[in-house]
């Protein structure tokens, strides 16, 4: 059966709009609504770590009937629509203040010899290389609107590494992320046409500079030289999907503009909600967050330096409060979000929470130690078993996990990172 559909067309480029009801699909008598929805995923990372003793469940009550504890409270009503996995971690990670630097990589930093950093790409940007061809934005990368050490993330633009192992920028804050989505831009057509060629023209004469440098090299150094190569390639792609969307009006919001000066928690809530508006255009199926803890901490009235929070074991009093109060808060705004995704509806009927897969948690369980992430897995959009309290074989790499949510949500990687296979326990 042949669909109508809705298009935009520029001198550059014919792009199908989505199933709209306002625009009058539900006119057509005869006109097929779309049965699937597309895959999105979604990964939201945070710093410090968590509350041991009050946020695992007990490893000895697996399944579903196991009791949530007190810091994942407030996610009962969600109960079996999630899981908690525990035992994950990448055996490579050995910087206690890195939240989410190699969290989506799995990378062994000092890989390369001679230097004392090196990451590989991260689980958002495969899948991006997939599920972003047909979206104005490949993959969006949030931030909270105070970056730096504070938030205990560790290195990096936002938590996405490109496939050259560079930090991809991120959005820092409601703002920046509501004008990339929804800002009007009213530069004209020829002169946005003209500014992309003469990109062009830069990026080629750079490049032949380049390959006519690199005659001659040593070994190490056209390795270097590869990676820039790359580099140049990534921009031709991003400068491609510029052209592909010239003409083509950003989408109207959902949601109303964000007022500045927000931070903590309702700066995280507002990201929250910027995410399901991305959904719901399609700008974008593929989202990382790096969330705030410093102001999550001052928004809650906590004193308590959050890297002092984070070591809470040696003194408890003061500093284990802030750190269970902190797990309350990002238990509530996590419920909330869920909430969100379960109420947004699909053209389809479906909501967005069935076709999301989500993960949830940081590189860093809690003061230095790295061992067992705190990982939560939901949506209904990578066939995840969802429930139950699940407890990975030992010496289970975190990409293990990453590797069957991008199996699931349609990109075939072979492996990721230090993967050994994907995580089968977490497969339904």
């Amino acid at each position: 059966m042949t669909h109508r559909r809705h298009f935009l067309q520029s001198s550059t480029a014919l792009i199908a709009l989505p199933m709209l009801e306002s625009l009058g699909v539900r006119r057509f008598a005869g006109a097929a609504v779309p049965t699937i929805a597309p895959k999105r995923l979604i990964f939201l990372g945070f710093g410090w770590g968590i509350t041991e003793k009050t946020w695992y469940p007990d490893i000895k009550n697996l399944g579903k009937d196991y009791e949530l504890p007190v810091g994942l409270k407030p996610l009962e009503r969600h109960k079996s629509d999630f899981s908690v996995v525990q035992g994950l971690w990448n055996k490579y990670s050995n910087e206690g203040h890195w939240g989410s630097t190699m969290w989506l990589t799995g990378a062994n930093r000092y890989a390369q010899p001679g230097q004392s950093f090196h990451n590989n790409i991260s689980a958002d940007q495969v899948a991006a290389s997939k599920l972003g061809l047909k979206t104005r934005f490949s993959s969006l990368q949030f931030n909270g609107s105070q970056t730096g050490d504070l938030s205990g993330h560790g290195p990096g633009l936002s938590m996405a590494w490109d496939v050259s192992g560079k930090p991809v920028g991120g959005l820092n804050g409601p703002m920046a992320a509501y004008h990339k989505l929804f800002a009007k831009d009213t530069t004209p057509i020829d002169l946005q046409k003209a500014m992309l060629t003469q990109k062009r023209s830069v990026l080629d004469a750079v490049l032949d500079n380049a390959r006519s440098m690199q005659r001659g090299l040593a070994k190490n150094d056209n390795a270097k030289l590869e990676e820039y190569f790359q580099g140049i390639r990534d921009i031709e792609t991003r400068l491609a999907k510029e052209e592909q969307w010239i003409g083509v009006p950003q989408p109207k919001s959902p949601i109303p503009e964000p007022k500045p000066g927000v931070d903590g928690r309702e700066e995280i809530k507002l990201i929250y909600d910027i995410m399901i508006a991305a959904m719901q255009t399609d700008s974008t199926r593929v989202m990382t967050f790096r969330q705030p803890v410093n102001t999550l901490l001052t928004a809650l009235g906590i004193k308590v330096h959050p890297h002092d929070m984070s070591h809470y074991h040696t003194t408890l009093g003061e500093k284990l409060d802030a750190s269970q109060r902190r797990d309350l808060a990002q238990s509530e705004l996590l419920a909330g979000f869920l909430d969100k995704l379960k109420a947004t509806k699909e053209t389809n009927g479906t909501s967005l929470f069935d076709n999301v897969a989500l993960a949830y948690g940081s590189n860093i369980r809690t003061g230095h130690e790295l061992s067992n992430c705190p990982t939560i897995i939901a949506g209904r959009g990578a066939n995840l078993k969802l429930g139950h309290n699940i407890v990975a074989p030992k010496d289970t790499p975190l990409c293990n996990a990453w590797l069957a949510m991008l199996h699931g949500v349609g990109v075939e990687s072979e492996r990721h990172g230090d993967s050994t296979g994907v995580l089968k326990e977490i497969i339904a």
